[in-house]
Parts: C-alpha cells; structure tokens; sequence
C-alpha cells in the first residue's frame, strides 16, 4: 500500500482543485515559507478524521476553507481526497485502488466518502486502523510532532507504539464492547 494520490479544492491555500500525484520512493515537497508545504500534511491528517482545528493550525474547522483574497471570493466548501494504492490488499477492502474523500461546507455539514459511496468518519478510522496511516498514526509526523511524542506521557507514546504493533483495531472493539455490556448490565439493573 501506498500514497498515490491527493486532490484537494477549497482546502486552506488551494481554492482551485489540485491533483498532487505521488510516486513510489521518496517524494519532497519544498518551497518558501507560507508556500502551503504544510497544508498538504494539514490535509492528508484532515481527510483521515482530524477533528481538532488546533491540530490543523486554526481556531475552528472553518478556518480550513478558503477564506478568499483581495482578487478572489471564499470557497464555501473544502474537499480532500486521499487516493491509496491497495494492490496488496494491506487495506481490508476489496478494490485494488482506495480513495477516502472528507468534504466540509462553512454551514458546518460534512461529508466522508469511500470510494465515492457515503460513509461514516468511523468507517475511515477502521480501514486504516493498525496500518500506521491513520490520523494518530506514526507515517505523518508534522512541525513539532517529534517534540511532543519525546515529551509526551508514557500513556500517550504506548498510543504511537500500539498503532505500529498493529493492535489497535482489537482494543478499539474490546472497549466498545465493554461499554454495551456496561450499558446492558445498567438496563438490567434498572428493569429489576
């Protein structure tokens, strides 16, 4: 599996649609200060199910939508898509060819999409849980990042570790189901 694809429109400094076609190896993106070089790890985090606008470097999640210039109006939208390569099937979803897309509108409505078929944010989290990619996960380390998981909690780096060991997917559901059976257990109390 690999990153091969990510078209964004709308998304911070990219108000028209833009197609950044990835290689397998090493790619770079350079430029000058302010270029939008880390919009587009802003946007890769973003469409894998970043909620916070801190993490994305704004105050809230509006401020991902192009706010417009002296020459040009506001977008009312931002679209990320992701596209990966899943020849090897490392994702668990049958198409050879993956593209996750996150839109969000300024009314404050939002959009996931698999494929082009509408899905739930917790969908994209479970299709890339335990491969490293996902939001939290160790393949996008940005400004900072390294800092912060050096000085972080032990609690907070096993976090970065159980996602490499490939775990989390199973503790996920493990608490989801201890909380329907705590749920269950207080129905029960409650019908007696």
């Amino acid at each position: 599996m690999y990153l091969k694809g990510l078209e964004l429109q709308g998304f911070k400094s990219f108000p028209d649609r833009i197609k950044l076609d990835f290689n397998k190896g090493i790619t770079a993106v350079v430029g000058p200060n302010g270029s939008g070089k880390s919009n587009i790890s802003d946007a890769v985090r973003w469409v894998l199910g970043e909620k916070s606008a801190k993490s994305l470097r704004g105050s809230k999640m509006e401020d991902i939508i192009f706010s417009g210039t002296a020459d040009r109006k506001p977008m009312g939208f931002a679209e990320v898509s992701l596209i990966m390569d899943n020849s090897d099937r490392m994702l668990n979803i049958d198409f050879s060819e993956v593209s996750v897309t996150r839109k969000v509108y300024r009314s404050g409505e939002s959009e996931y999409l698999i494929n082009g078929k509408a899905c739930r944010q917790k969908d994209i989290l479970e299709l890339f849980m335990d491969t490293g990619v996902g939001k939290e996960g160790y393949s996008i380390i940005g400004q900072g990042r390294i800092d912060e998981i050096l000085s972080s909690k032990s609690e907070d780096r096993r976090t970065l570790f159980e996602e490499a060991a490939g775990i989390v997917k199973y503790k996920t559901r493990c608490n989801e189901t201890r909380n329907n059976l705590e749920h269950v257990q207080a129905d029960l109390v409650r019908v007696k």
